[in-house]
């Protein structure tokens, strides 16, 4: 048998988006055998999203109290179905967005779980659990909004970057990555403490957006020889576009994966006239998860984890208090429950 953690309805009933904050329950639920091509994974850690937030608040697309919650995940292959071409046994990460929608029936909140072997990656040697489960959905995010929507050019090798509201799980891999491939990186965010840890990660510099006049001080921390960002990685929206035209170069990229600030950006005939290229981007492909992956274990990247839960699969309070950190904007990083070393179940 297998647990697995599923929200549940208040009184048999789905509350009304944004006015509802659904529990979390535990099902016992029978392991899975694989068939065809299929692997079986003992799941040993799981990492949330804001969209498993969404999901508890009716927010999201496709809510369902029929699928295990969470779409990131890591565990050992245990056994294989009868079509799979290696049989060997490997730490895996998944690829696929799951977790809690009607969309997909699988979720990684369990102990057990069945996986297209197409659908998983080796992960890279050098991560914990924790820091594997925390890769999939944040990095191939933000691979695909620097990499392949801000282009190569303005991505790496003395490029200037900024990367908005840095302590979220995208954002600071985009960090990571940028980092990695020479680029200056410069951050925002409302708190000082934040900028100064990404500073520590490697960023050139960073500003309080609350500020005033914050983006003149932003092109007053140009590296000599530059006058304007290349690219601008943003998860906000709002006024994205206004405050890119006076920071980005003349043909410059603003890559746009999220709009927490307002689901609507005005924009404005300056941004025409300079060329600006806005880009949105989504989690991504199935090639740029295995590019994503390879890379880091190449550079020996590692994903930021705010905090890990060590614990069962079934402390809701524990995981309870995970959610309470997200929904309070406390994380700087992913945030992570490791159960790998307290699962009970057999297998």
């Amino acid at each position: 048998m297998s647990k697995a953690v599923y929200i549940a309805p208040i009184d048999g009933k789905p509350g009304k988006p944004g006015q509802v904050y659904y529990p979390l329950t535990v099902r016992t639920v029978p392991k899975p055998t694989p068939q065809g091509k299929e692997l079986l994974i003992k799941l040993t850690a799981a990492s949330l999203n804001h969209r498993d937030l969404f999901l508890r608040q009716h927010l999201y697309p496709g809510v369902t109290f029929d699928v295990p919650l969470l779409a990131d995940g890591v565990g050992t292959v245990i056994s294989a179905g009868p079509e799979v071409s290696n049989a060997e046994k490997w730490k895996a990460t998944g690829y696929r967005i799951m977790g809690g929608t009607k969309s997909y029936d699988k979720g990684t909140l369990q102990e057990f779980i069945t996986l297209p072997e197409s659908e998983v990656e080796e992960a890279p040697a050098h991560l914990s659990d924790a820091e594997a489960a925390a890769l999939p959905l944040t990095g191939l995010t933000a691979w695909r909004a620097l990499v392949s929507k801000a282009g190569e050019r303005n991505s790496k090798d003395g490029a200037a970057i900024i990367v908005t509201g840095i302590g979220g799980g995208v954002a600071l891999m985009a960090l990571r990555f940028a980092v990695a491939r020479g680029a200056h990186v410069f951050v925002t965010s409302s708190s000082e403490e934040k900028i100064q840890k990404a500073v520590e990660l490697g960023a050139s510099g960073g500003v309080n957006y609350k500020e005033e006049g914050w983006d003149k001080k932003l092109l007053s921390m140009l590296p000599a020889g530059k006058k304007n960002f290349d690219a601008i990685i943003d998860g906000a929206g709002g006024d994205s576009i206004e405050k890119a035209v006076k920071l980005l170069k003349v043909g410059g990229v603003i890559s746009i994966y999220g709009m927490t600030v307002s689901p609507k950006m005005p924009f404005l005939m300056q941004a025409v006239l300079k060329n600006i290229d806005v880009r949105g981007s989504t989690m991504g492909s199935r090639k740029e998860f295995k590019e994503m992956v390879e890379y880091v274990r190449e550079k020996n990247i590692h994903p930021v984890v705010s905090r890990t839960l060590q614990t069962e699969i079934d402390d809701l309070a524990g995981l309870d208090g995970l959610f309470e950190d997200m929904k309070q904007g406390k994380q700087f990083g992913k945030l992570v429950i490791d159960f790998g070393k307290t699962s009970n179940s057999k297998l």
